[in-house]
C-alpha cells in the first residue's frame, strides 16, 4: 500500500477533480442534540450528514471527526425500490459513478456483512453490486467519538487499514492518503501533481494521533463494561429466556428505527405492485421490531411478542453471524442507540447480560 501527503489545498483540488467524473458526497455539519451519559462523561454533540457537492470550494471542504448520521447501506439500497426485470429505463442510479469522502471504519466493517448477504449467496444482487462497484469509497481517521460510539469494544478500530479506495489521515498541515485500491491507483496517476511521498515522521504523527484516540475511547468504553466480543456469543445464548428482554423492551413503540439507522441490518420485503401498465417487484427494508415480521401464510407468528423480537435482533448479530462468517454484524457505531425513542442501549443490554452470566456462575 502506497501512502502520500496531501496538503490542505491540494485536498480541494483533488476532490473537485473527482467530482468531475464520480457524484461526490461530502460531509456537512449540522447541530445535534447531547444524549446524556450515565457516567457524566462529555463528548461532541454536532452531527454529520452526507451532502452531494458538485462543484468543491475551499470552505466547503470539511473533515468529519466520526461517522455520519446515516448509514452507508443508503448508497447500495433504498428503502424502497424496484427490482423486477422492467427497471425505470430512466433511472441510472446502478450505474452513477459516485465518491464518498468522509466514510469511517465502521461504515467499511458493516459492508462485509451486507456484502454477505447480497453478494455471496446462491445469487448475486446485481444492484447492490453494480452500486458497489461504482462507488469509491474515501475513509477517514476518527479523530473524536460520540457519546454513544463503541467501536473498540467490537475490536474494531477507529480507524482503516484496509477496504477503502483512499484512506485520509489529518496531519496539522494537511492529510496522509493511503491508497486501498487498483482504480485508486489509476486515479493517482492522473492527479499525481497533488501527492508528494509520506515522510516517516509524518507516519509517525499519525500514528501518535491513532493511539491517542483510542487511549481516550478505551477510556470511556471502560465505564461502560461492554462485554468481550469473544464472549459476546455465549452470553446472549445463556440468557434467551432472562426476564432482561421483556424488561428492555417495555417502551418500545416498534418504530424499527433500529434497523433502518443500523448499518449492517439488511432484511427486506418483496411485495408486487401495479405501476402504470406493469406489475412491478418491488423491494422494502423490513424491520425485525415489526410486529408482522417473522409472520407467515395462515397467521402463524413465532416471534409474536416484542421482546421475542428484541431477543431476535440479538441473536442475528451475535450469535448467527459469529457461527457463520466468524462476524458480529453490528460495528459499534451506537446509530440505533441515538434513533432509539424508547433509549433503549445495545450496550447496556450487553453489559447486563455479562452480569447474569456472571451471577449464574457464583
Amino acid at each position: 500500500m502506497h501512502t502520500y501527503f496531501l496538503s490542505e489545498e491540494n485536498s480541494v483540488n483533488f476532490l473537485d477533480s473527482l467530482s468531475r467524473e464520480y457524484r461526490l458526497f461530502l460531509p456537512e455539519k449540522q447541530p445535534g442534540k447531547r444524549l446524556a451519559c450515565e457516567f457524566g462523561v462529555k463528548t461532541p454533540v454536532d452531527d454529520y450528514c452526507l451532502k452531494h457537492s458538485p462543484a468543491i470550494k475551499k470552505e466547503d471542504f470539511l473533515f468529519n471527526e466520526y461517522r455520519t448520521i446515516e448509514p452507508i447501506k443508503t448508497f447500495f439500497s433504498s428503502p424502497k425500490e424496484i427490482v423486477s426485470a422492467s427497471l425505470d429505463p430512466h433511472s441510472n442510479s446502478a450505474e452513477e459513478k459516485i465518491a464518498i469522502f468522509g466514510v469511517k471504519n465502521c461504515d467499511l466493517f458493516s459492508l462485509k456483512i451486507q456484502d454477505y448477504v447480497f453478494l455471496e449467496g446462491v445469487v448475486k444482487d446485481p444492484l447492490y453490486e453494480k452500486r458497489r462497484n461504482n462507488t469509491l469509497l474515501i475513509s477517514g481517521d476518527c479523530t473524536d467519538f460520540k457519546e454513544v460510539c463503541f467501536c473498540l469494544a467490537l475490536e474494531i478500530m477507529p480507524f482503516a487499514e484496509a477496504d477503502f479506495d483512499f484512506n485520509f489521515s489529518p496531519l496539522t498541515a494537511g492529510f496522509l492518503v493511503d491508497v486501498g485500491s487498483k482504480r485508486a491507483e489509476e486515479i493517482i496517476k492522473k492527479n499525481k501533481h497533488y501527492f508528494s511521498p509520506a515522510t516517516n515522521a509524518q507516519t509517525a504523527a499519525r500514528d501518535k494521533k491513532r493511539q491517542a484516540l483510542m487511549a481516550k475511547l478505551n477510556q470511556h468504553l471502560s465505564l461502560h463494561k461492554i462485554p468481550s466480543k469473544d464472549i459476546i456469543p455465549d452470553i446472549v445464548r445463556s440468557n434467551l429466556e432472562a426476564d432482561l428482554w421483556k424488561e428492555s423492551v417495555l417502551n418500545c413503540v416498534e418504530c424499527g428505527g433500529c434497523n433502518f439507522i443500523c448499518d449492517t441490518c439488511h432484511c427486506f420485503l418483496l411485495s408486487d405492485e401495479r405501476l402504470g401498465k406493469v406489475n412491478e417487484k418491488i423491494r422494502s427494508w423490513d424491520a425485525c421490531l415489526y410486529s408482522n415480521f417473522a409472520r407467515v401464510a395462515g397467521g402463524a407468528n413465532p416471534l409474536k411478542h416484542r421482546h421475542q423480537r428484541l431477543r431476535n435482533r440479538y441473536l442475528k448479530k451475535f450469535d448467527f453471524f459469529p457461527a457463520n462468517i466468524d462476524l458480529c454484524a453490528c460495528c459499534g457505531c451506537g446509530r440505533c442507540v441515538e434513533v432509539c425513542p424508547a433509549k433503549i442501549d445495545i450496550r447496556e443490554i450487553l453489559r447486563k447480560l455479562s452480569e447474569l452470566d456472571l451471577a449464574k456462575k457464583k
